[in-house]
């Protein structure tokens, strides 16, 4: 097993990489503005669209999700860090939220 560590939202640096790695819904629901989308099952077959040489701060829910994805990318080379609590905590802590669905961002 890889080893990768763990933040609090409030430790993710202003102007990082985030991805989420949530499903299309819950993305469309609400997410953060400037993250990148790719859901955990897509990963694998989506890996070029992240960068290598970038810390990502890899978000779900709740950062069961999240934990998968962080240390997979640390197994091949990548520099992630699991984001505890997720978009739960996202919303807890008040940081801003879009939505794709015209709708009242929520987290799903």
């Amino acid at each position: 097993m890889s080893d990768f560590d763990t933040v609090t939202v409030s430790g993710i640096p202003g102007g990082a990489k985030i991805l989420d790695v949530r499903e299309d819904y819950e993305w469309a629901a609400g997410h953060a503005e400037s993250a990148l989308h790719i859901p955990l099952d897509q990963l694998p077959e989506r890996i070029d669209e992240v960068d290598p040489d970038e810390d990502l701060y890899v978000i779900c829910r709740t950062g069961g999700r999240s934990s998968r994805a962080a240390q997979w990318l640390v197994g091949r080379g990548y520099s992630a860090l699991n984001v505890a609590g997720g978009m739960d905590q996202w919303l807890e802590t008040g940081m801003p939220l879009v939505s794709d669905n015209g709708l009242k961002p929520v987290i799903l």
